[in-house]
């Protein structure tokens, strides 16, 4: 016999209210542990909001009806920024999520984290300034493309013997990258003569909605980045890389944009921190099309990613990134290009302290 009609739906309401209680569950979970190991030390204001999430059953509620891999906190918290939120105590946040539930979960549904950090290139030039010739740079993971353009910012390196201070041709940028240096890590602006990029959502340095959305990913309390950020964007936006919307694991994605490199130019693949982001086939399958171009490979990555040889790689000697070029390792890096620590020498000893 048929169950009734009655039945049916009762079952089906059980059924959902059950899934909503588990999704919300694991919000409150996610943002529990966001307030107590991630966001502390570096932004107060996110550290509150994500406990008063873990705290709150309604907002936890709406919260889940995000997909679960477009609701992390960072991601939530920046599109609510993005869409006129206040940067103010939990109370008046959570209100503003009340009142714009619907738009929160439908924007937040469409994004992903796509921190685009130019002050990053402060790590990799060192490992461009060994390349030679001009340059075709190619970034997987190129979100708006402000990694491209390592030859128009300036920089100001920190070391022991002073600051070493480099511009471009026709004078100090408006993006001013400042980095400490250890060791003696060489430093030349490199000629870039073609830019491009691959990105499953490539974002548009021109578009104001873009342009909002990088700049929301800044946590509060980080001071200068949204600035840094902003003024990147004006100098990408003024000479756009050419960006390509795929899957970068796809080989054919790959060796299609680097056969559109100039003749002449040094192809220059990077992968500034993207790889630990991409599952494990995914990324065996990347490295071996890198490795088979005609290309340079420079990428800041977790040691533990990849079998290289050297103390910079051995997690007891250093547990950061470390900068390589064409499976070189070649310096400790902060992935953000905070600092460099160049490797000593090539007997394999190196100062590795942070």
């Amino acid at each position: 016999m048929d169950a009734a009609p009655g039945a049916e739906t009762a079952a089906d309401e059980m059924a959902a209210d059950a899934t909503a209680a588990v999704e919300r569950a694991a919000v409150v979970e996610r943002y529990a542990r966001f307030a107590r190991d991630e966001a502390p030390g570096r932004s107060d204001l996110y550290a509150e909001w994500a406990d008063g999430v873990a705290g709150d059953e309604v907002i936890a509620g709406i919260l889940a009806r995000i997909p679960a891999t477009r609701r992390q906190p960072p991601l939530v918290f920046a599109v609510s920024r993005m869409l006129g939120a206040p940067e103010a105590a939990f109370p008046a946040w959570a209100e503003w999520v009340r009142e714009h539930a619907d738009a929160l979960v439908t924007e937040a549904s469409t994004r992903r984290l796509q921190t685009n950090e130019p002050q990053r290139c402060a790590a990799l030039l060192p490992a461009l300034a060994g390349v030679d010739g001009p340059v075709a740079l190619l970034e997987i993971g190129v979100s708006a493309g402000l990694c491209l353009y390592p030859d128009r910012y300036s920089y100001r390196y920190r070391g022991s013997d002073g600051v070493a201070a480099l511009d471009p041709e026709d004078g100090p940028s408006a993006v001013v990258l400042d980095c400490a240096a250890h060791g003696d890590p060489p430093l030349r602006l490199p000629n870039v003569v073609w830019r491009a990029g691959i990105d499953l959502h490539p974002l548009d340095a021109a578009d104001p909605g873009d342009r909002r959305f990088l700049t929301s990913l800044v946590w509060p309390g980080e001071s200068g980045r949204a600035d840094r950020i902003r003024a990147a964007l004006d100098i990408v936006a003024d000479d756009p890389p050419l960006l390509v919307a795929g899957d970068a694991t796809d080989p054919a994605v790959l060796r299609a944009l680097a056969s559109r490199a100039p003749q002449g130019a040094t192809l220059v693949v990077t992968t500034p921190g993207v790889l630990p982001h991409i599952a494990r086939d995914g990324r065996e399958r990347l490295i071996a099309t890198i490795r088979g171009l005609d290309a340079v490979w420079i990428t800041i990555d977790p040691p533990a990613l990849h079998e290289w040889r050297h103390p910079l790689t051995d997690p007891g000697a250093w547990g950061g990134f470390v900068l390589a070029r064409d499976d070189e390792t070649l310096a400790a890096v902060d992935p953000l290009g905070g600092f460099v620590r160049w490797r000593a020498s090539d007997d394999g000893s190196v100062d590795a302290a942070g």
